[in-house]
Order: structure tokens, then sequence, then C-alpha cells
């Protein structure tokens, strides 16, 4: 109960007393004048809530770090009775959302609208909603509201970062044998032809075929006989490291330079191992795949994150949505990973392995796979830059290269774009692909 209110119903009780007591007119017409105020207050702000609607529209339910969340809201009051004020309280998980405004003066059946545009600067899955819709009198003696619980999700992809070029280059991936696996992309290799189905390119119609089966017949193809490449990401909790970070609030878009939804910027990264791992495959994903290259992706963190090799849009969507949600919990040593898991890499495959793991065990694991004709390429976070003082790499990079592996080194607020696209710290640039 707020000052206010205790003061007027303390003098309504108050003055009825006097009033009974003398039976004086003062009294009693201060007496209906205290109770009135309040009654009509309370049927005020009993009304207040009722008969407001309220729409909220996601412009998109996938963002990316860097770039703009947009929703838009929109309030109408169906009521005959204007709105004095209305408080919009907003308990979305989305940082820096700030969806919560004050509307002021809703006339009845009037509408008013707004755009907020939250500038993304964590990756994850966020809650958008629910609200709290608050009300009350004009002289504020009560308050009421109105919970909304409609609630809505947002995947907000991890950043990436521009990569000029990377080991091994794109000439030197040598071919392999005919995958003889379907894809949904159009390649030189025509496996056969199926009935046509909702979705397909008229393009991909096989116009012959369909002249004689009288209906619509397309094209299947399947993948190039080109080496994959798998990104195999280190999410093994006891390797991970990370400094205390309070990120600090975005400039508002009111006055960004450029107010384009998809604009890209500058961002600093957390300094975590995680979120310098998890950067680093989502921008060599997509430097892979804007090169037409088949890339798959391994991870066991609190859950396995698999993404069988493919090529095209749709397979950087597949990881840029893992790696939005993949955290440091898994209780598999990287090593394990990569010898389990890696006896599925066909030869001539090439496997990024990414971690902050000093162990030398996970190098050795890399050996073994290059006897077998798979190749490797090292990234390794130091995770002494991140608050992991007491670790030591020297036995791990002795080991990649003595086995010839070329190998990332990657600190803390290096520029990734610029490190990545230069020659690997060990091991030799271009080291001989057996075919």
């Amino acid at each position: 109960m707020n000052a206010r209110k205790a003061f007027l119903l303390v003098s309504a009780v108050a003055a009825w007393i006097i009033a009974f007591n003398t039976g004086r007119d003062l009294a009693f017409s201060l007496s209906y004048l205290l109770s009135g105020i309040l009654v009509i207050s309370y049927v005020w702000s009993w009304n207040s809530v009722r008969g407001v609607a309220i729409r909220r529209v996601a412009r998109t339910r996938r963002s990316q770090v860097g770039q703009y969340a947009e929703e838009h809201f929109e309030v109408t009051n169906r009521s005959i009775w204007p709105k004095l004020w209305l408080e919009l309280v907003d308990q979305s998980t989305l940082p820096w959302h700030s969806a919560s405004r004050v509307v002021s003066a809703l006339r009845r059946k009037g509408t008013q609208r707004w755009l907020v545009k939250t500038l993304c600067t964590q990756r994850g899955r966020f809650r958008l909603g629910p609200l709290t819709l608050r009300s009350g009198d004009p002289l504020g003696i009560f308050y009421n509201e109105q919970r909304l619980p409609a609630t809505g999700v947002i995947l907000v992809y991890p950043l990436t970062v521009d990569i000029t070029s990377f080991e091994p280059s794109i000439s030197e991936l040598s071919g392999g044998e005919a995958r003889h696996r379907r894809t949904y992309q159009v390649t030189t290799n025509v496996a056969g032809v199926r009935e046509y189905a909702t979705g397909d390119s008229f393009s991909r119609i096989h116009w012959p075929t369909t002249a004689r089966a009288r209906r619509l017949m397309v094209k299947e193809f399947e993948l190039d006989p080109t080496a994959d490449i798998w990104l195999y990401l280190d999410l093994y909790a006891k390797a991970a490291a990370a400094l205390p970070w309070r990120p600090e609030p975005p400039e508002s878009p009111l006055f960004s330079s450029d107010l384009r939804p998809r604009t890209r910027m500058r961002l600093d990264l957390p300094p975590s191992t995680t979120e310098y791992g998890v950067t680093i495959a989502a921008s060599l994903a997509r430097y892979f795949i804007a090169r037409n290259r088949a890339v798959g992706m391994n991870s066991r963190g609190r859950t396995r994150e698999f993404v069988q090799s493919d090529r095209g849009e749709r397979q950087l969507n597949k990881f840029l949505e893992g790696l939005a949600v993949v955290d440091a919990a898994g209780d598999l040593p990287f090593a394990n990973i990569i010898a389990t898991d890696g006896v599925r890499l066909n030869r001539n495959d090439t496997l990024v392995a990414i971690s902050p793991d000093p162990s030398i065990e996970w190098a050795v694991a890399l050996q073994m796979l290059q006897r077998r004709g798979v190749n490797s390429i090292a990234i390794s976070i130091d995770a002494t830059t991140f608050g992991a003082n007491t670790r030591d790499y020297s036995a791990l990079l002795s080991e990649l290269a003595a086995s010839g592996i070329p190998t990332y080194r990657i600190r803390r607020d290096d520029p990734l774009g610029t490190v990545l696209g230069a020659d690997p710290e060990f091991g030799a640039r271009h080291h001989p692909l057996q075919l």
C-alpha cells in the first residue's frame, strides 16, 4: 500500500468518525469527498487495463551477433473510455532488449504503434515476453496490472568474421571417390530422376523423361567426388577458460549512421575460449561453403551437435543454428572425440580441430588419422590469455609441428580474420595431400 492510499483511507475513516460524532455538515461533506475520491479512483484503476489489446510481431525469429533484431508493437484501446496512461513491462531475456514503454493519452478505439530495434551482442536462444500491462488512476492512488503470458523465441547466430584465405587453399583440396549421396544442391553428377514435388525448381525438370512418363519428372543430384571439410570443436568443460566480463550496452540505433537491420559492425568477443572457438567454427563454415565445399561439424558439449557434410546456404544455417546454443559443458576429452568419431572420415577428407586443450593426446589422435590419409589442421586457442595461467602449450605445439600439421595459435583479442588468413604459425603452408 502506497503512502497516498494509506493517507486517504485514514483520512476518510477519521472524517466519518468525526461526522457521526459531531453531526456537522462540513464533516459529512468532507467524508463524502474523500470516499468519492477513493471509489472513483478504484473504479478508474480497475477499468484502466480492461479493453486493451497488445500485439507484438518479430520481423524474424533469426538474427546474428552484430545485427539488429526488430519487433513491432501495437497497442489498441477497444473500450469506449480513453486511457490516460499505460505502462508495458517486458520480461524478455534478449540482452539490451528495451521493449518496455509508457503509452500516454490513448483515445478510445485508438491505436499506437512503435518499432523496437535491438543490437544482438550475444549468441543463444532467447525468450521474447511475457508482457505486464500496468495502469492506474490519475491521482496515483490505485494501480492495476494484467499479465500477458504469450511468449516467443528468437535465435541469435554467433558472430562470423571475414576470412580471405585459409590453409589449405581451395585448389589444393583433392578429389575422391563418388559419394553416392543425394543432395538438394545442383551439381554436375546426375544420380537419376523422380517425380516432381512441390518446391522443386523448374530448371531441374527432365523434359525427355517427362514426355515419356506424361508427368513432371525432375533430376536428382549427388555430391561431387571432392574431399569434405570437417570442423571438430572442443567443448570439454575442463579445457574451457574465461575471464570475468561485463558487457556494455550497445549504441542506440537512433544514433547509428546506418539503420539497416542487417548492418554488420565490429563487436568485441567475450573473453572466453568457447566464444572464440564458436566464432572460428562459424567463420570457417561460411568461408568453405561460400566456395562450394561440403562441410560437416562435430562437437560434444551438453548435447552432441553433429551436422552431416553438405554444401549450400541451407547447410550454413544448420551450422549457425547448432553453434548458437552450444556451451562448454562436455564430459568427453577432445582426443576421445577425434579418435572415436574420426574413423568415419574418408581418405582425403580434411579435419579442422579447434581446441583450447593443452593436452598432447589430441595431437596424437590427429597423427593417427593422418596415417589413414585424413588431412588435419589444428587451431589451438591459447587459454593462458583467458586466465588459465598454469597451462603449458609447448609440448602440444611441438608435437603438432613435428607431425607437419598446420597449426594456428589464437590469443585473446587477436583479429581472427587476419590470423586465420595468414600462414600457419607452425607447420608447412603447402603440405602435400594424398590422392
